[in-house]
């Protein structure tokens, strides 16, 4: 009953669009093209299942394993909008700095991992925990699996759709957003801490 008593459509429309943006699943259609390419098939339910799982998963156990490790929510928020800063900014400037070359399948591995749920979005779900409630981050969460598993189902079609030129406009814009996002989210974070230390 709570859960649905939490559920916000603009929490959730926002988790949704802080995730699209760190997972950038559109700006990643070219080496997705090159993974059907190079293996013949993209295994696009196992991939997504996979994500999902890896996503939910560490929305539930995070708040763990940062208690284990002695770090508040809120420094962890921290850390995360700089990661999401530092992706804004190499989506922005088409800086590549951690790309993956290398593979050995086409569905888990690199697929859901690290392309999709990579240390990035992972990092990023803990971040908002600190500001949604966890019902809308699952909805948020749920939109980018669906949204996702159509993008790999049709990435060669949507290439040829496209084209280069309007793949990298979606790239920057999506980067411009997540930058703001990432910086409300340092802000807002960095206010609490401070608060919490200046009553302690």
């Amino acid at each position: 009953m709570s859960f649905i008593e939490d559920f916000s459509l603009k929490e959730a429309t926002t988790s949704f669009m802080v995730l699209f943006a760190v997972i950038d699943i559109i700006g990643s259609i070219p080496i997705i093209v090159s993974l059907r390419k190079k293996f013949g098939h993209i295994e696009s339910e196992k991939a997504a299942l996979a994500s999902l799982l890896l996503m939910i998963s560490f929305l539930f156990i995070g708040d763990r394993i940062l208690n284990f490790i002695g770090v508040d929510v809120n420094s962890f928020a921290i850390a995360g909008a700089f990661v999401m800063f530092v992706i804004a900014v190499e989506m922005i400037l088409g800086i590549e700095i951690n790309k993956p070359t290398e593979v050995g399948a086409a569905s888990i591995v690199p697929l859901a991992f690290p392309l999709i749920a990579g240390a990035g979005a992972l990092t990023t779900i803990l971040s908002l925990r600190a500001e949604y409630h966890t019902i809308n981050i699952v909805v948020g969460i749920l939109m980018n699996i669906v949204f996702i598993y159509i993008v790999l189902k049709s990435a060669e079609w949507m290439e040829r759709r496209l084209g280069e030129a309007t793949l990298l406009i979606f790239q920057k814009v999506f980067g411009i957003i997540l930058l703001a996002i990432s910086i409300k989210l340092f802000t807002a974070n960095f206010a609490q801490l401070i608060s919490h230390y200046i009553h302690f």
